[in-house]
């Protein structure tokens, strides 16, 4: 393999092709922020959080990879993944994401200890996830958590404390990444059960759509209640309506069950999460 098509397999290794991921995990990330700075972060702290969620969401993905390659060949969508299909070793991979994890550590240095602690914690969360698949039944939950991560050490990089708000905030991410993930999972849930994997699509069987409708209503509640908590203004609710219209727009996918229209409504949530950020900016901003 030449050293341009080594590149652009580390390239896709790291899902530098797909950066809906990365949204995924910055959104959250991104509430955090400007609700712990009431609208104003800091820009070196927003600098570091946006680096760090780039360099882990990277490094997850490699560790992932790595976990899942006797698994990857054996299903539609991931079959060409640069592990499985062999154009990386499993070493190279464990490699790159070590590298990744560590330069994502060495970003934090500047901030408080009660941050680093935190990040020990999301790292270990960031790479026991691929993991789960195999024996726990709602990996998408741990997902969640580590997803969410982001959120507790915003609060704790600005505030060194973390406030109720913070961990209201925090549990309705998980329960957003419970939906999402299940949409994602039920596109390879034929592949799954097949190879005898957990997923949530799996566990929730036909209840899937309402298991994740009941995860899109506890998210924008508890984005309800922490506006109320953070007192901001009525024009939160421009972003949380247009988030709720996104969640009845992914439920009328899904209910087709169909592969397309379930990747479909997975890649949407970025709009989701956007629409959320774009509530808590209004409404810290707009009295």
């Amino acid at each position: 393999m030449s050293f341009v098509d080594r590149l652009k397999a580390y390239a896709y290794l790291i899902r530098l092709d797909k950066p809906i991921g990365t949204l995924l995990l910055l959104w959250p990330t991104l509430w955090a922020l400007w609700l712990a700075s009431s609208g104003i972060p800091d820009f070196s702290i927003l600098f570091i959080f946006v680096a760090g969620t780039i360099l882990m969401r990277s490094a997850g993905c490699a560790i992932n990879d790595y976990a899942d390659r006797d698994f990857d060949r054996h299903v539609q969508r991931t079959q060409g993944r640069p592990v499985t299909s062999g154009k990386i070793s499993g070493k190279e991979a464990v490699a790159i994401a070590t590298s990744l994890a560590l330069i994502a550590f060495l970003l934090i240095q500047p901030l408080n200890t009660f941050t680093k602690q935190l990040s020990v914690l999301a790292l270990l969360v960031a790479f026991i996830y691929p993991f789960t698949k195999r024996f726990f039944a709602m990996p998408q939950a741990v997902l969640g958590i580590a997803f969410g991560f982001g959120i507790p050490m915003a609060y704790a990089a600005i505030l060194d404390f973390i406030p109720l708000e913070a961990w209201i905030l925090f549990i309705g991410n998980v329960f957003w990444a419970i939906a999402y993930d299940t949409a994602y999972a039920m596109v390879d849930r034929e592949d799954d059960l097949r190879l005898g994997l957990r997923t949530s699509a799996i566990t929730f069987g036909k209840h899937d759509v309402l298991a994740i409708g009941i995860s899109y209503t506890i998210l924008l509640v508890s984005q309800l209640w922490v506006a109320q908590l953070a007192d901001l203004s009525n024009y939160f609710l421009v972003g949380w309506i247009m988030a709720l219209g996104c969640a009845i727009y992914h439920l009328k996918l899904i209910s087709t069950r169909g592969r397309d229209e379930c990747f479909l409504a997975f890649r949407h949530n970025n709009w989701l999460g956007g629409f959320l950020f774009l509530g808590i900016v209004l409404g810290l901003s707009i009295n």
